[in-house]
């Protein structure tokens, strides 16, 4: 993970809880349906590892929502 872009990344994790939360998803709950550890779910969200393009695709498809929606960043 590119450190220049830790406040972006900061952005898609917090995006990635506030749809998880949306859709009364624990973090456990979404790992699963994407095929990944809790732990890993939890770094993602907390943004101290990246995610790549297909696990945020993959996370998208489970939350029900567009991919590009976990990339609007509100200030």
């Amino acid at each position: 993970m590119d450190k220049a872009f830790i406040q972006e990344y900061k952005k898609i994790g917090l995006n990635i809880a506030y749809y998880r939360r949306m859709k009364s998803l624990t973090q456990e709950k979404l790992a699963e349906l994407v095929d990944i550890d809790q732990t890993h779910m939890s770094k993602i969200e907390r943004a101290t590892i990246g995610v790549s393009l297909d696990l945020l695709f993959r996370i998208a498809e489970a939350l029900e929502i567009e991919a590009y929606k976990l990339l609007i960043f509100r200030d």
